[in-house]
């Protein structure tokens, strides 16, 4: 099997050349991200692999229909970049990673909220001035803080029992409940007890249609005045435009994020010697209570390991028509 890689950075090379050892497929990369721009440059391809900014449209998915393509394998959990409808009318078997150390993301949620709450980060850069003051450094217990997690999937699952280690009251909203969070004490409220009453929310919800900007002016408005919110899971989980107004209001007192509505212009590469045009992430980045990351949650040597593993392992299953050990992996 043939397989064309996009939006690949040398990690991936790395890690996907180690694990392909025990496959050996022919592996082919390319930098750029997947879109109609870039389709000409497939040759002779059984299969697609693509990350979270790629673009799989009806439009993307017909043209790599006519060339043959036969699976697309998703290197992340999230699909929300995929016509899976499309995919299934032009019979292209799609496969995702549904979980790859979801304690990677979860332990960068915390350290997010650590080094907003005790500014470490500005601690840092003053020290290495020489500046030894404490004056603005100050933080909070989160010991009996109340903090709340949007989704209890496997991600927000280890995120609970991380925040539960702190001894913080822990507050859990999905549509299905988790009874092993409940045996531990973590109690499931509705949406609307959960921003009443969370001192911090921590998002771990995919993205569609039901979740599209679930952090909107209206949500906003039901949470504590000064609450800090983090997101690690999806950009358009938040409505950008409101969270800046909650942050000039100060109503939201704090924001973490590792993940932005248009980061595929953004994240990912090294724009330190351009000028950035987008108005918003900039002016979020003007905020001094505004921690943002470039979608490097994930980013870890163990899961990195099962993100290759898992891809692979998946295409592999296809090709032979073998049953999925995980059947959660199979998108289409």
């Amino acid at each position: 099997m043939k397989i064309t890689f996009f939006s690949t950075k040398p990690y991936d090379k790395e890690f996907f050349d180690k694990v392909n050892k025990d496959f050996n497929f022919e592996l082919e990369y390319f930098e750029t991200h997947l879109g109609p721009h870039i389709l000409n440059v497939i040759e002779h391809s059984d299969a697609v692999c693509a990350f979270v900014n790629d673009t799989l449209n009806a439009e993307v998915l017909e043209s790599l229909s006519k060339k043959g393509m036969k699976y697309i394998a998703l290197r992340c959990a999230g699909f929300n970049n995929v016509d899976l409808e499309a995919a299934k009318r032009l019979g292209i078997r799609v496969s995702r990673v549904p979980a790859y150390s979801p304690e990677a993301v979860a332990e960068h949620a915390m350290a997010m909220i650590l080094t907003l709450n005790r500014k470490t980060h500005k601690a840092y850069n003053r020290v290495r001035e020489q500046n030894f003051s404490l004056n603005g450094l100050m933080g909070f217990n989160l010991y009996q803080k109340t903090i709340g997690v949007i989704g209890t999937g496997n991600i927000g699952t280890a995120f609970a029992k991380i925040a539960k280690g702190f001894g913080a009251k822990i507050l859990a909203y999905d549509i299905t409940e988790n009874q092993e969070l409940k045996d531990l004490g973590i109690e499931y409220v509705s949406m609307d007890e959960l921003l009443s009453q969370s001192d911090i929310i921590s998002l771990h919800c995919p993205l569609m249609d039901a979740t599209h900007h679930l952090i909107n002016k209206e949500s906003i408005s039901k949470m504590k005045e000064n609450v800090m919110l983090i997101n690690t899971s999806r950009g358009g989980l938040i409505d950008t435009k409101a969270v800046i107004d909650g942050l000039k209001s100060k109503h939201i007192g704090y924001l973490g994020i590792d993940v932005y509505e248009q980061e595929e212009k953004l994240f990912f590469r090294d724009l330190s010697h351009t000028i950035i045009e987008d108005d918003t992430i900039q002016r979020l980045m003007s905020f001094p209570n505004v921690l943002v990351t470039a979608h490097q949650a994930f980013f870890t040597e163990e899961a990195l390991h099962q993100i290759a593993t898992s891809t692979l392992t998946s295409l592999s299953n296809f090709e032979a028509n073998n049953e999925f050990e995980n059947p959660n992996a199979v998108l289409v």
